[in-house]
């Protein structure tokens, strides 16, 4: 399991497995959606742990980073692109551990759930 958290990327099947081996204590990592409270209301994957919408960016990312420089943290969005784009700022400022879900919730077929 631990491969599918050490690349850049993850997909939308590979999240599903990943979150079932949280589920099961054998994965650890953070899954932070970054679209805003609207979308996220209206849908968001079972599993998300921080909601940290991108409007909001300069408000939350120093300390965020400074609180999770060590953790393994996957970023997710609508499409991959906003979440893409997170991950390129975290990635520059020292976090190692940090993967985009490509494709986004569109491309999720696991759980979700409302609000």
């Amino acid at each position: 399991m631990s491969e599918l958290l050490n690349k850049p990327t993850i997909t939308s099947r590979e999240l599903e497995m990943v979150l079932q081996a949280r589920e099961e204590g054998k994965a650890d990592f953070l899954l932070v959606d970054v679209r805003e409270m609207m979308e996220y209301d209206a849908g968001h994957i079972t599993g998300v742990d921080i909601l940290k919408p991108t409007s909001l960016f300069q408000s939350w990312a120093e300390e965020f980073l400074n609180t999770n420089k060590e953790k393994t943290v996957i970023f997710t969005c609508r499409s991959g692109n906003r979440s893409g784009q997170v991950q390129e700022v975290f990635r520059q400022n020292g976090m190692e551990n940090v993967l985009n879900h490509v494709g986004g919730i569109i491309s999720y077929s696991g759980e979700t759930q409302l609000g």
